[in-house]
């Protein structure tokens, strides 16, 4: 939830999100979501490697079937319910570097962050010449674009986020690390479906 506030302050779309702890809530929340939708465990921080996430989930009885295999994983405190959202993954993150602020970066999102590591930074804060530098500087640029019949993403809206993004972190100079991957991109626009931010604990 206050990943979500803070999203929602700093103007960055994202996916609609409820996180339900009873298979009841899970029921109730699913039909506000509406089918598709993807499941995703609270806790775990690599959701993945523990088979805490699903996708294309259709119908409520697949629904409650995987959120009682879901809620029983390690160190998980309830289910997180997404709409089934399609377009290109891409990663816009941020990471403070002591002496010099925080670093930005942009690229393909996804697997892609770790099989190609096709990724462009800069020194926040970012102005928008900047932020379409770096997309224009990705090896996969031609995947943005759009190539062989599949659309491309909004450029435009994409160096909106990273400049937002940028913004934020340097107001919120608590925050060390932040993470949007992936983030969802079509010609129409781009969601976040997922966040991790790291905050630098206080002293007192």
């Amino acid at each position: 939830a206050e990943i979500q506030g803070l999203l929602d302050a700093a103007g960055i779309s994202r996916a609609i999100e409820k996180v339900a702890e009873t298979k009841e809530e899970a029921k109730n929340m699913a039909t506000e979501v509406g089918y598709p939708l993807v499941m995703k465990v609270v806790g775990p921080v690599h959701k993945s490697d523990v088979g805490g996430v699903v996708l294309n989930i259709t119908n409520e009885s697949e629904m409650l079937a995987e959120f009682e295999r879901m809620i029983k994983i390690k160190d998980t405190t309830g289910i997180l319910l997404q709409p089934m959202l399609k377009g290109i993954e891409l990663f816009v993150g941020a990471n403070f570097e002591p002496g010099f602020g925080h670093m930005i970066f942009c690229g393909l999102g996804g697997i892609f962050i770790e099989a190609i590591r096709d990724v462009k930074s800069g020194l926040a804060p970012l102005s928008m010449l900047e932020a379409m530098e770096m997309i224009e500087g990705l090896r996969g640029k031609k995947i943005l674009d759009g190539i062989r019949g599949q659309s491309g993403i909004d450029k435009i809206k994409f160096a909106e986020i990273i400049v937002r993004l940028s913004l934020l972190v340097t107001e919120a100079y608590v925050i060390q690390e932040l993470d949007l991957n992936p983030l969802l991109g079509t010609e129409q626009g781009i969601v976040a479906v997922d966040a991790r931010i790291r905050i630098k604990k206080s002293a007192l």
